[in-house]
């Protein structure tokens, strides 16, 4: 009976696998993992029909593996997200239900210390809250070996909440100032992150045109009518800003990866 059973159990693999093994949600998955995309962006990046595109992210969506969330810029689109913890996790489980030996373990991203450290830079419309977190986490996570600026398109006074959720972390960002991104456009970076639908439509050319990638992240400051009813959306930010940045880390920390025949698309 058990040598049935466990002949059983590896032949059968995890439903939850369903959703990975169609190629074409794997290269919908491995989109999203560097960006957050909108439909018309995915179609011209797997060159697949808008209609076969959408029945694949709904599954994803089913899955729990991708999620969607208005555009703050344009309302009649959606920005998609893939969830790489999520996915991680499935491919953990489903290496330790095939046999014990192929137990999976996400391996933690380390920085070399050899060559001058990555620099990043996080844009949103005012610099006052989303992009100055993002920065403010990004060094304290990795203890400096990645640099990090920020910067607004349209620049205001940096938020009480973002100070208050970043104390409540260890980090203090009351001295920090605000910044056009005139300020920082001249500057080398290895990575663009753009956190906010609007700015995403007018980010400059920046020197040595670095890989951009959209991360479609909403307004905490807009959430509510008053700065105290608006603690929780910040502390909301912060926490999807610590879920997104280790794939981060660990983009910079390794090798590109080279993708030949593909067209790119804008991030």
């Amino acid at each position: 009976m058990y040598c049935r059973d466990m002949a059983a159990a590896v032949s059968t693999p995890p439903g939850s696998l369903e959703a990975l093994a169609d190629p074409v949600r794997w290269q919908l998955l491995g989109e999203l993992g560097r960006s957050d995309r909108r439909v018309g962006e995915l179609v011209r990046l797997v060159e697949r029909p808008q209609n076969l595109v959408s029945y694949h992210l709904r599954a994803l969506r089913d899955a729990g593996l991708v999620t969607a969330r208005r555009s703050a810029f344009d309302g009649r689109d959606t920005y998609y997200r893939a969830h790489l913890d999520r996915c991680a996790d499935l491919l953990c489980a489903a290496g330790s239900s095939l046999h014990p030996g192929v137990r999976l373990v996400a391996a933690p991203p380390s920085l070399t210390a050899a060559g001058p450290p990555p620099r990043v830079l996080f844009l949103c419309t005012g610099n006052s809250a989303r992009s100055q977190m993002a920065e403010a986490l990004l060094v304290h996570t990795t203890g400096g070996a990645i640099e990090a600026r920020s910067a607004g398109s349209h620049p205001k006074a940096l938020h009480s909440n973002a100070v208050r959720v970043m104390a409540d972390r260890g980090i203090d960002l009351s001295a920090n100032r605000t910044k056009a991104i005139d300020e920082v456009a001249g500057e080398h970076f290895d990575a663009v992150i753009t956190l906010c639908d609007k700015v995403r439509e007018v980010c400059p050319e920046l020197p040595g045109a670095p890989p951009a990638s959209h991360w479609s992240m909403a307004d905490p400051a807009a959430e509510a009518d008053s700065e105290a009813a608006t603690l929780p959306a910040f502390e909301r930010t912060a926490v999807e800003l610590e879920d997104r940045l280790p794939a981060l880390i660990a983009s910079l920390s390794s090798p590109p990866i080279h993708r030949p025949g593909k067209r790119n698309a804008r991030a």
